[in-house]
């Protein structure tokens, strides 16, 4: 068994044949639902690294501040309901399983479940939009190991990265044009846009087209906006200090423009489809935080969501997989994503030693 797509570097770009297919798999990284929960999805994200319980206990706080209770299953849940009715509505009968790679429900148990309901065939959504270890590679690693430790595991494709499809792009640069909406029509121009995403490794970054990749969403959207003022920011860097990840961060960058004096901004979360942890956390609060301390005015954008383009779209993606030589959508100066990864394709950096401040859900 395996997730077609970790190909040799031989094989095609794109596979044009069309596919038949029993279910859909939606893939995500999973959190806690209840305070009790936090130490034990922080031991599953944190596996095979000998952390601490205590360090555990300490990381957990920014889960505590919410009641131990991450927003991304309900989200991702809101995600699948909206899908299941996209595909009612093409008329595609196929059931749609969710599946988590450090929380429930674990990724082998949704196998299991698709194995006693006689699936035999799957495509599976990873919730990240971009291409890098954690955010594709790993996911794909992660089916195979319950693939192996499955008998009869279905067959499973992997939908292409969406960066840069109309259904990302557009509702992303509608939430824009929402959040500029908190100035007046003659002060727009002068409103900072600043796009945040996950940082990573810098490791993982030369191994993958992750940082180009949000470079031109972010290109896109500002072109779409009609503007140029624009940044590329990071956020959520953990990992011991010693080693480089991508930068500059959000709080930094901020206090850096702040010193310019630049003060109206918006903060535009391009990395992220759903309003989870970091987004609420690090954003939502200490971005915000700052913001407040330095007297800017800062409003965050919405993400994708469950806006109805987007949902099109990952209907869109499946009905690629299913149709001879599809047309694919792409917005800039890229084509589509493959659909078919090399076997190279984002390979990890060295992994850090100490977990996170806040575990990651960019995926």
């Amino acid at each position: 068994m395996s997730v077609r797509g970790a190909q040799s570097k031989d094989t095609p770009k794109y596979d044009d044949v069309a596919k038949e297919y029993d279910a859909v798999l939606v893939m995500s990284f999973g959190g806690p639902d209840k305070a009790e929960d936090v130490v034990p999805f922080l031991e599953n994200v944190t596996r095979g690294r000998g952390i601490p319980k205590e360090r555990l206990e300490e990381v957990g706080e920014h889960y505590y501040q919410f009641g131990g209770k991450s927003p991304i299953n309900e989200q991702n849940l809101a995600l699948i309901a909206a899908l299941e009715e996209e595909l009612a509505e093409a008329g595609l009968d196929l059931p749609v399983y969710y599946g988590n790679r450090n929380w429930h429900p674990m990724i082998n148990d949704t196998m299991q479940q698709m194995v006693d309901d006689g699936v035999k065939r799957a495509i599976t959504f990873f919730t990240s939009g971009f291409s890098c270890y954690s955010g594709c590679r790993q996911y794909r690693e992660n089916i195979m190991e319950a693939q192996k430790a499955i008998e009869g595991a279905p067959e499973i494709d992997k939908i292409r990265v969406f960066y840069n499809h109309p259904g990302f792009i557009y509702p992303m640069v509608k939430n824009v044009q929402d959040a500029l909406s908190n100035w007046e029509e003659d002060e727009r121009d002068n409103v900072h846009i600043i796009f945040t995403a996950h940082s990573i490794p810098m490791g993982q970054a030369r191994n993958s087209a992750y940082e180009k990749q949000l470079t031109e969403a972010s290109r896109i959207v500002a072109e779409q906006l009609g503007t140029e003022n624009y940044v590329l920011v990071y956020q959520s860097r953990s990992g011991p200090p010693q080693v480089p990840w991508l930068e500059p961060d959000i709080v930094d960058y901020m206090e850096e423009i702040h010193e310019k004096g630049i003060n109206d901004v918006v903060i535009v979360p391009i990395g992220f489809i759903s309003d989870h942890m970091e987004v609420i956390f690090d954003l939502d609060t200490e971005a915000d935080e700052a913001a407040k301390e330095m007297g800017m005015k800062m409003v965050r954008a919405g993400t994708v969501g469950t806006a109805k383009p987007f949902v099109q779209m990952i209907r869109e993606l499946i009905e690629e997989r299913m149709t001879e030589n599809p047309v694919r959508k792409a917005l800039g100066q890229y084509d589509a994503n493959h659909d078919v990864c090399p076997v190279d394709c984002c390979l990890p950096g060295k992994r850090p030693t100490r977990p996170p401040a806040t575990a990651s859900e960019q995926a």
